[in-house]
């Protein structure tokens, strides 16, 4: 599996990017996927992710009401659109893909650059 992320870039408080990741898999519509994100000297975060079907998905409380995660299994792509964004949302964010919900995420991209300004 390969991973492509893309849409990041600069962007005030208060503004909107959506971020892609495109994939390269047979197996797509198989695989929960999901977004990270980790700023300068900070920990690895969840951001969001999205089952399979794309019926159920999971969000950080720091981005509920905020971020949308969804996918396109015909595209083999997924989504996070990021609406009412703010300074401490800069990060480099990764799409990643396991197979199963119960393991850690095994296949990663290369990441996007998100910075938002004050």
């Amino acid at each position: 599996v390969q991973l492509q992320a893309s849409g990041g870039g600069l962007v005030q408080a208060g503004g909107s990017l959506r971020l892609s990741c495109a994939a390269l898999a047979r197996t797509f519509g198989l695989l929960n996927m999901g977004w990270f994100r980790q700023a300068p000297g900070k920990d690895h975060e969840f951001v969001a992710s999205i089952t399979p079907s794309g019926a159920s998905t999971n969000y950080a409380d720091s981005v509920k009401g905020r971020f949308t995660i969804s996918r396109d299994n015909a595209k083999n792509t997924v989504y996070l659109q990021m609406n009412s964004l703010k300074p401490e949302d800069t990060a480099v964010y990764y799409c990643a893909a396991k197979m199963a919900v119960n393991v850690q995420y095994h296949h990663w991209g290369q990441g996007t650059q998100v910075t938002v300004s004050s």
